[in-house]
């Protein structure tokens, strides 16, 4: 008789890759906030360039590229402090540290 096989280790994160198919689309936005935080990071260091402004549009297409609803990745992104905005919202950066959690919207100086 075979012993079952161990379940995954919960210190462990599965890897971000697991929330994509396989033609690179965004699955699902995860409902746990911790898992969200791990594909928002993710997305910030692979769609946006630190140091660089980006217009609303360029934020939109470019989430546009893994899921089709965009507006709810930017404003994780936004109150995760994962990027900064603009007090009209014309401008976005990213961030290089988190900014404040709790739906604070960090602004771009």
């Amino acid at each position: 008789m075979t012993s079952p096989s161990p379940s995954p280790s919960p210190s462990l994160p599965r890897p971000v890759a697991d929330l994509f198919s396989a033609d690179g689309r965004l699955t699902a936005i995860p409902r746990k906030a911790p898992r969200r935080e791990q594909l928002l990071d993710h997305l910030a260091e692979t769609l946006f360039a630190p140091g660089r402004s980006y217009s609303e549009r360029e934020v939109n297409e470019a989430l546009l590229t893994v899921h089709e609803d965009f507006p709810a990745l930017r404003r994780y992104l936004v109150t995760g402090g994962f990027l900064s905005r603009t007090a009209d919202g014309a401008s976005y950066r990213r961030q290089q540290q988190l900014g404040p959690t709790g739906g604070a919207i960090p602004s771009v100086a």
